[in-house]
């Protein structure tokens, strides 16, 4: 099952519910995305579609990350060939 499907699911869940869902519902909702997404990726079971959810999911929360020394994403930035300006107007 898609992220996106399990949320579908969870949205009519919670319009059905009430025609206007109160805050509690959607923080709800907002939980329980966000532990689907996080246990798809801790199982090791997450798609690339998961993956692109996940990281959607972040950005439209606001959540960035700081690349701090032998952090993960240190070591994915790590990875990004550095290039000048003159490189990229050659």
């Amino acid at each position: 099952m898609t992220l996106l499907l399990v949320a579908s699911e969870l949205l009519c869940l919670v319009t059905d519910m009430a025609k206007r869902a109160s805050e509690d519902c959607f923080d709800e909702l907002h939980a329980l995305l966000t532990n689907e997404i996080i246990t798809r990726i801790q199982s090791g079971e997450a798609t690339t579609a998961d993956l692109r959810a996940a990281i959607d999911w972040l950005h439209k929360n606001g959540i960035t990350g700081v690349a701090t020394v032998n952090s993960p994403l240190a070591s994915l930035a790590g990875l990004i060939p550095e290039l000048t300006f003159e490189d990229v107007n050659g």
